[in-house]
């Protein structure tokens, strides 16, 4: 017999929104449209993340004539265990998934060259630690 499986359930998370506010004016972030990021915390999600970033693809935003936007998940189990710098830093890191342009699409874990994403997170969060 199988078990059965809790569902995960979401809530808006405006506390995360203006976490969110705080960290890109003090980490000097000027690309993210604040206006266009949503925030959410869910609850009973097996994943070993943190936080998770949801871009929507330009084929959506076509279909359903919208413009991009993001959807920044904290996973609830993890997350909310985190002091508040970790959970800034957190959030910094899922921040940088979206792309400069803000095009929907979301910005890969690349760790080789000049577009190393750990490394980039590790400046905008020296930047966010100087300003803070």
């Amino acid at each position: 017999m199988g078990r059965k499986s809790k569902r995960v359930s979401w809530d808006s998370a405006p506390d995360i929104k203006r976490r969110i506010l705080h960290l890109v004016k003090k980490a000097e972030i000027n690309w993210l449209q604040a206006s266009r990021i949503f925030t959410y915390r869910s609850y009973g999600s097996k994943t070993r993340a943190y936080a998770r970033t949801w871009g929507l693809p330009s084929l959506w935003q076509r279909a359903l004539d919208v413009t991009p936007a993001y959807i920044i998940e904290v996973i609830s189990e993890h997350f909310d265990k985190l002091s508040e710098v970790d959970r800034d830093k957190v959030l910094l890191h899922e921040i940088m998934h979206i792309p400069k342009n803000f095009s929907g699409a979301l910005t890969p874990h690349i760790r080789r060259g000049k577009r190393n994403f750990h490394r980039k997170v590790e400046e905008l969060i020296s930047v966010y630690l100087r300003n803070k």
